[in-house]
């Protein structure tokens, strides 16, 4: 029992439930009552559902500025999955020059409405094994995965119906909420709703879930995970095994790389050192053989690798620079070879 009276804003109290796991999507309601002697609000109710002991985040239910007419029934539609475990917690926040009581009692807070004026509590705290009934509940919600620079996009999927009044939005493990742009009925049971994530920019894995507001309440899903790949690129440039006039022999060295697999093709890009690059050849065994190059010529090659995804092609490694070798000479008939005669391709000997 918390009396608001000469208390500053913002000061809190909380409730914590046990921590539960639950292995389907499940029902936890609850009553709520504000009143007051001058008919403001006292505060704000706020509820959170925090996961496998990690922060707490933004509410995923709430309610200020009201003063309510007796006792008002809220549902939690929890999908949260075994084994993963969660714990709800209820918060009331005092609001400085609105007198009144804030009370709550450990899991079932006993308390009902009574002749004294200025209340927020928590009464009738109980775990329901089915999906609630006002508050719309999610089925699984999927991890995704893209490549650096790529849009990612999560799909939420609800049982239960969808009102133009309902909240929907993204909420990201560290408490950030994203709303959800464009919803789509599914049927007269089941909706969905889609949103892009900008959280792309660099390798890295972070946590979402999806949660609804709803007039009976909240639902909120499991989290699942977006997870930011980067396209893989060799560490060194291939490898020269065999050198011709008109043909290389490379190892593309394709098994060091930075970034991350699996690498699903492999190519070949060259060019000569005083061009553009020319050609892009599918590499399919451990060594590769470039043909018709043109003799005497410097050529810089280098290995793409590609991962799978939209935007899986990483840059280019290091290159190799190389030369073929000179052409043979055709000798006109008659022609003696003489000792310490020099032959020249080019300008090169």
């Amino acid at each position: 029992m918390v009396n608001s009276s000469g208390r500053a804003s913002g000061q809190k109290a909380h409730l914590l439930l046990p921590t539960l796991k639950e292995n389907d999507t499940h029902c936890i309601d609850f009553h709520y009552y504000f009143s007051s002697r001058d008919r403001s609000s006292p505060g704000a109710l706020n509820v959170y559902v925090k996961v496998n002991g990690g922060p707490q985040g933004n509410p995923v239910w709430n309610v200020s500025g009201v003063v309510t007419e007796g006792w008002v029934k809220a549902e939690l539609a929890i999908s949260t999955f075994w084994p993963h475990f969660y714990q709800v917690i209820f918060e009331s926040v005092s609001l400085k020059g609105h007198p009144g009581y804030i009370a709550v009692d450990e899991v079932r807070v006993l308390a009902h409405p009574c002749s004294h004026p200025g209340y927020i509590a928590v009464d009738e705290v109980r775990v329901l094994a089915h999906p609630c009934r006002k508050a719309p509940h999610f089925l699984r919600l999927q991890n995704v995965e893209v490549n650096v620079g790529q849009n990612a996009t999560f799909q939420c999927i609800a049982g239960g119906k969808w009102s133009q009044h309902d909240k929907l939005w993204l909420q990201q493990w560290n408490g950030r909420d994203t709303a959800l742009m464009v919803t789509r009925v599914v049927n007269h049971r089941r909706f969905s709703a889609t949103v892009s994530v900008a959280d792309t920019a660099q390798r890295s894995v972070s946590k979402y879930r999806c949660v609804i507001r709803s007039d009976g309440g909240s639902g909120v899903s499991n989290y699942a995970e977006l997870i930011v790949k980067e396209p893989p690129t060799p560490i060194a440039p291939p490898e020269l095994l065999a050198v011709g006039a008109t043909y290389l022999w490379i190892k593309p060295n394709a098994n060091s790389i930075i970034g991350d697999g699996p690498i699903i093709l492999k190519e070949v890009e060259y060019r000569t050192t005083t061009g553009t690059w020319a050609e892009t050849h599918i590499v399919d065994s451990p060594n590769y053989k470039l043909w018709h190059l043109d003799p005497d010529v410097e050529y810089e090659i280098r290995v793409l690798l590609t991962r799978p995804g939209e935007g899986g092609t990483g840059p280019p490694g290091p290159p190799l620079t190389t030369r073929t070798k000179c052409a043979g000479k055709s000798l006109r008939p008659g022609f003696i070879w003489e000792a310490g005669q020099i032959f020249l391709c080019d300008s090169h000997t």
